[in-house]
């Protein structure tokens, strides 16, 4: 995701406390909460080294990997901030077939589960490579998701439960499940999220995890961790309007909510209306002609 940050708003990036839930001034609908944070690098740093790259000459254009018709007003503000061009030539996923990049194997198991269900009736589960959950957080949203009634594929890597040694097959235990969950260690995500079973998708918001689900035109619930996670849930939600975001604890009934919000109201059938023409803009992207396309062309001429 492309933040357009203004110079005379950089001594504001680290504030928060009571003023975390404010707008941040020029940057609607982003608040000082979804401003890029990390437990790897402090804000100040991150800010710092943006500066030292682009403000001051040491960078001669920027390539981006979004799409105009996601964030032309960003886009623009920021070539015009920089004074440098900036080039947007995404969604690379859809344009270039790169090896698995994930020290997990793929479990294609889950392909033939969800070759047995019916349209959009499956919630795709998955909180990226390093997301890390408490067993309670985990076991709150294995409960709203079995109260939900709905179908769901959850992956869920070994590990990534903090402070429990809980296996797959404990929790199945714990959820009662019958034969409405299957849950993988790790899943080839983008086949999954251009099944056409497939019908939401709960995720971290990483940035290649939205681009995936836009370009296969499935909503998302959005529960965001660290880095830009929350500012694209922010867009998701409040922008491009395909997402729902859970925020604050997690509490079986806000999940179950936001789960029959998304795949049984009408709220969700319009979000779904709106991925599905967002797919469509994002495939003529990067089509010859297309904004990406043309974007990339420009950028070659350049070398």
């Amino acid at each position: 995701m492309c933040f357009a940050f203004k110079k005379d708003w950089f001594c504001t990036f680290a504030e928060g406390g009571e003023r975390e839930v404010e707008l941040v001034p020029e940057l609607y609908p982003i608040r000082y909460k979804d401003l890029p944070s990390s437990v790897f690098a402090s804000v100040e740093s991150s800010v710092e080294l943006f500066k030292n790259t682009c403000y001051k000459g040491t960078a001669s254009s920027v390539i981006i990997n979004t799409v105009r018709c996601l964030e032309m007003s960003s886009l623009e503000w920021l070539q015009q901030e920089l004074e440098i061009p900036v080039y947007s030539i995404g969604p690379l996923h859809m344009v270039v077939s790169a090896p698995p990049t994930s020290l997990l194997e793929e479990n294609e198991s889950c392909i033939e589960w969800l070759n047995k269900q019916k349209p959009s009736s499956v919630i795709y589960i998955s909180l990226g490579s390093f997301t890390l959950m408490e067993t309670k957080e985990m076991l709150e949203m294995a409960y709203g998701f079995v109260s939900s009634n709905q179908h769901f594929l959850w992956v869920i890597r070994p590990g990534s439960i903090c402070g429990s040694e809980i296996s797959e097959e404990e929790l199945l235990k714990k959820m009662v499940i019958t034969d409405r969950g299957y849950i993988v260690k790790w899943a080839p995500q983008k086949q999954v999220l251009a099944h056409s079973a497939v019908g939401a998708f709960w995720s971290h918001c990483g940035w290649n995890s939205t681009l995936e689900s836009l370009g296969e035109g499935v909503p998302l619930i959005c529960r965001p961790f660290t880095t830009d996670q929350k500012g694209n849930a922010r867009y998701l939600e409040c922008v491009w309007k395909v997402g729902i975001q859970v925020e604050g604890e997690l509490e079986r009934g806000a999940i179950e909510r936001a789960v029959k919000r998304l795949m049984v109201d009408e709220e969700g059938e319009e979000m779904k209306r709106r991925a599905l023409s967002l797919k469509e803009k994002l495939k003529a992207s990067v089509l010859a002609q297309g904004s990406s396309h043309k974007s990339l062309d420009d950028f070659i001429k350049t070398l």
